[in-house]
């Protein structure tokens, strides 16, 4: 995130006070206002792109889960985005971008979003309006929610996720929030933290809740033999995690790149970083896996276009592109190496969430203190990385941040899931799980063998099914 998001809790409604007062359009410097509609429309087409990666997860995490629970899958990644942005609206954005308390380590501004109604306000440092900006940070706390469905799937009770999607948007990322681009403590440092669009803040929040989720919950039926060796649960739609991961692709050029809050001439560089950094990922992943299984898993490749990407989203406004390219690859090789590592520690993640944005978010996170040739996009720094004659204090920086996030998600998820375990239950009876989540939680399965005949209706729901004739 740019320098300017330190500023997030007094943004006001530039582009509507503009659009909608020809006096307050006269009031601006010549091109001033032009520049204010291009931002704004900018930021919202990138809005528009996160939000579509919602898309790309659920059928990621669904072409790699048994068909017998996808529509389990479906139900949660819509609720994370949907319910997830109306506890980040109520409660959430104030916590993140509200006013400084407890030095620098807690907000609150009240209920809601200050400004997100005015219709006319006076221009301040960013050209973003309220509502704009909501709807930007609204796209990234439905994004670290949703990291975690797949590493908990197959096995889940649904309304214990849905609780842990509510407390993640509305308290535990937004927390993270005001630490950093909220303006709070690990931004007031002598050497503050850098993560440009997310790495940490977004991703690993979600893939560190996620190891938490599926430790705590246990792996799947079937998973580990009597001698405790892992076996393979295949997924059932190898086409699924492709498009899935493709539409994850597209909507990534959204997330780093509309993370400059403004339509200047990063943007491209951006965009461009991301894309090889994606590419190198894929392709790296493809042969480490190649390398140690004597075939191409397509899955893994397509895991490894996920790492690739999470691994650039912290340092791409900071790097070359040559640079972008071996973070990348890196991320590529680390999730191949993750995924393995973590399944054979009795930690069943059927997705690999824990791997690409826990690990990796943190790989990349981590790299800016030595690829990073300037940050200027960030708080106005210029610390050049150890790659670059730069001192550890970077270095020490972002291992701070990274640490204090690891502690912070890890605890704070870890009680969260241990007392809906104690209360209300996590997960599902092992007669639930064998038959699927889709027709016992959710009352009709994720695909119907009567192609289009009958309700979709089970009789317990009080109509009676319609039966082929």
């Amino acid at each position: 995130m740019p320098r300017r998001l330190a500023l997030g809790a007094g943004l006001v409604a530039v582009l509507t006070y503009v659009m909608a007062s020809p006096a307050a359009a006269q009031e601006l410097p010549e091109g001033a206002a032009s520049q204010v509609i291009l931002d704004n429309i900018w930021v919202l087409i990138a809005t528009v792109l996160v939000f579509f990666m919602q898309a790309g997860f659920a059928l990621v995490e669904a072409g790699l889960t048994r068909a017998k629970s996808v529509g389990n899958i479906m139900m949660k990644n819509l609720m994370d985005c949907m319910a997830g942005v109306l506890a980040f609206l109520f409660v959430g954005y104030s916590i993140g971008f509200g006013a400084e308390a407890l030095g620098g380590f807690f907000s609150w501004d009240g209920f809601g979003v200050p400004g997100i109604d005015d219709v006319a306000a006076a221009p301040a440092a960013l050209n973003l309006s309220p509502a704009t900006f909501f709807f930007f940070q609204a796209a990234f706390a439905a994004t670290a929610a949703t990291i975690v469905s797949g590493a908990m799937a197959e096995r889940t009770k649904f309304k214990s996720y849905f609780i842990y999607s509510l407390v993640i948007t509305s308290l535990i990322y937004p927390v993270i929030l005001s630490w950093t681009w909220g303006g709070g403590w690990l931004s007031q440092l002598d050497i503050p933290f850098s993560d440009f669009a997310g790495s940490t803040i977004v991703h690993a929040t979600g893939g560190w809740a996620a190891m938490m989720g599926a430790i705590i919950l246990g792996p799947r039926i079937g998973k580990y033999g009597p001698d405790g060796r892992p076996r393979v649960i295949q997924g059932h739609s190898i086409v699924l995690v492709v498009l899935g991961a493709l539409i994850l692709f597209i909507g990534w050029f959204g997330f780093n790149p509309g993370s400059e809050l403004a339509a200047d001439a990063l943007v491209p560089q951006l965009a461009v970083k991301t894309l090889v950094a994606g590419c190198a990922g894929a392709v790296i992943a493809m042969l480490v896996n190649w390398a140690l299984d004597r075939k191409p898993d397509v899955s893994m490749a397509a895991n490894g276009l996920l790492a690739g990407l999470v691994s650039v989203t912290a340092p791409v406004g900071a790097i070359e592109t040559w640079a972008a390219v071996v973070i990348g690859a890196v991320g590529g090789a680390l999730v191949v190496l993750s995924v393995r590592f973590f399944d054979r520690r009795g930690v069943d993640d059927p997705v690999g969430a824990i791997s690409v944005h826990g690990v990796c978010g943190t790989w990349g996170t981590l790299s800016i203190a030595f690829f990073a040739t300037f940050d200027d996009a960030f708080l106005g720094r210029e610390d050049a990385g150890l790659l670059y004659g730069g001192g550890i204090g970077q270095l020490s920086t972002q291992a701070l941040f990274i640490l204090v996030h690891f502690v912070f998600v890890t605890v704070t998820t870890g009680l969260l899931f241990l007392a809906i375990k104690k209360t209300v239950g996590l997960r599902v009876s092992e007669e639930e799980e064998l038959a699927g989540l889709d027709v016992m939680e959710h009352g009709a399965p994720g695909y119907s063998t009567e192609q289009g005949q009958g309700t979709g209706l089970l009789p317990s729901a009080g109509v009676p099914v319609v039966e082929r004739v």
